[in-house]
């Protein structure tokens, strides 16, 4: 989760909204491709959680990078929890269980963003390894219990913590134990960006049997292949899910904004303070009529961070944001960015996608959203499984790659990023039941191994 934004602009009046999204509109000579992945942070010795405090915590490994990197400080009182580059190339964050992540630059092709990677995990590593701290890639940890999870001392998070039992069971585990890779693209008009996303969406549940990779819960198989996606469908549901809506006719940034305006807000910031506002309106702040502030006006701070809020499997900011992936070893963070560029970022490969999906009903959409958590490739949708469409699919990102050819120095193309998904689609797999046959077989019935096996 990226940091607060701070824009103190006033807005009242619904077409503010729409305006403000409208804005991400830009020639496609200017699209470009942020990727976001968070980690688990485990201590060397006993792989446990990392707390925030003490001499090899959380604060400690920021307050190092600092010093590595000479990024600027983001503070919440006297507290630093997370790191910006003024220069415009990324930020670190923290989520609410201490979870790192890099909020990346937007960069032109993914071999800048593979550059980008392998240069944040270098340096997490050289901060890291003195402290004693490893870092693990994966949907949800392992082993440890919700109790475990240490806490982060962020305003917002200790807001969402109060509110998530109130509307779902498994929202707290998404906050502390889960940890997720998704990519940010950009769109040209508001028809490329509806096209855009009714085709991710649709595809999103291909995604996340691809990437499937959370088959473990406190040290043991959960039947699951992604519990972490399974962990969405039961968090929070006025603010997640497949929008069946978006694919109606009149679907726009007008429907977007109608939309997240009857999500429930969670809190609004004035000055270093978030007030919690849970379950209100943004409605009644637009008007200056929200019950726990009378006559407080919405700034567009306060939009842009109710935006960020809002955890559908697609999320439309002023670009779009692929949300369906577990987190995973370095390949699958750099095949996430290289699929969804290869099927959006190339007009045939869309087209041809779109094909794909638009006889699919909105319950074909959902069944497939609701077993692909447990069967992963197996999933059905209209006789077909996913294993079969996400052939066609690969092979769609591959040729939009092929078209895009963005070539790093040795003359090579994008395409190389999509290898560890087509080797794995060979054997009929997802990361997850390679772990599973791991833990049946060289691990001996215990998850521990996984720490020096799949650590970054």
């Amino acid at each position: 989760m990226a940091r607060d934004q701070v824009d103190l602009t006033s807005i009242e009046r619904r077409d503010d909204l729409v305006h403000w999204l409208a804005q991400g509109v830009k020639p496609k000579s200017q699209f470009r491709i942020g990727t976001e992945h968070e980690k688990f942070a485990f201590t060397l010795q006993g792989h446990d959680p990392v707390p925030y405090e003490g001499p090899r915590g959380i604060r400690a490994l920021l307050e190092g990078m600092q010093h590595l990197l000479g990024w600027e400080p983001i503070m919440e009182g006297p507290n630093i929890i997370g790191l910006f580059d003024v220069t415009g190339g990324g930020a670190i964050s923290l989520e609410p269980g201490g979870q790192f992540e890099l909020s990346g630059a937007q960069l032109e092709s993914v071999h800048q963003t593979s550059s980008e990677l392998m240069a944040h995990l270098a340096q997490v590593r050289e901060v890291a390894r003195p402290l004693r701290i490893g870092f693990l890639g994966i949907g949800m940890t392992p082993t440890w219990t919700r109790a475990e999870m240490p806490k982060m001392p962020k305003g917002r998070y200790k807001i969402m913590t109060a509110y998530m039992p109130k509307v779902g069971t498994l929202g707290l585990d998404m906050m502390y134990r889960t940890c997720t890779v998704q990519t940010n693209l950009d769109f040209a008009s508001e028809a490329d960006m509806v096209r855009k996303l009714r085709v991710s969406i649709a595809l999103q549940p291909v995604a996340t049997a691809l990437f499937a990779n959370s088959p473990f819960t406190e040290g043991k198989p959960n039947g699951y292949l992604s519990f972490r996606s399974e962990i969405w469908r039961d968090t929070d549901n006025d603010r997640a899910g497949m929008l069946p809506w978006v694919f109606e006719p009149g679907m726009g940034f007008e429907r977007w904004v109608d939309y997240a305006l009857d999500v429930p807000m969670y809190f609004i910031k004035r000055g270093d303070d978030y007030i919690d506002v849970a379950g209100q309106s943004f409605r009644d702040l637009l008007v200056g009529k929200l019950s726990a502030l009378p006559g407080t006006r919405a700034t567009i701070s306060d939009w842009a961070n109710h935006l960020s809020t809002i955890f559908p499997e697609v999320r439309l900011k002023r670009y779009l944001e692929m949300r369906g992936a577990d987190s995973g070893t370095l390949p699958n963070l750099l095949a996430v960015p290289a699929l969804w560029a290869g099927l959006l970022y190339d007009d045939a490969s869309l087209d041809a996608a779109w094909d794909l999906v638009k006889g699919w009903s909105t319950e074909d959409r959902q069944s497939l959203r609701d077993a692909v958590p447990k069967l992963a490739l197996a999933a059905m949708v209209r006789g077909r499984t996913v294993l079969e469409i996400a052939v066609e699919v690969l092979a769609l990102a591959r040729a939009g790659l092929k078209r895009r050819n963005r070539c790093d120095l040795g003359g090579k193309d994008e395409t190389r990023y999509l290898y560890v998904l087509e080797t794995r689609l060979d054997r009929k797999t997802a990361p997850a039941q390679e772990l599973l046959d791991k833990f049946h077989g060289p691990w001996r019935g215990s998850v521990d191994p996984i720490y020096a096996d799949e650590a970054y």
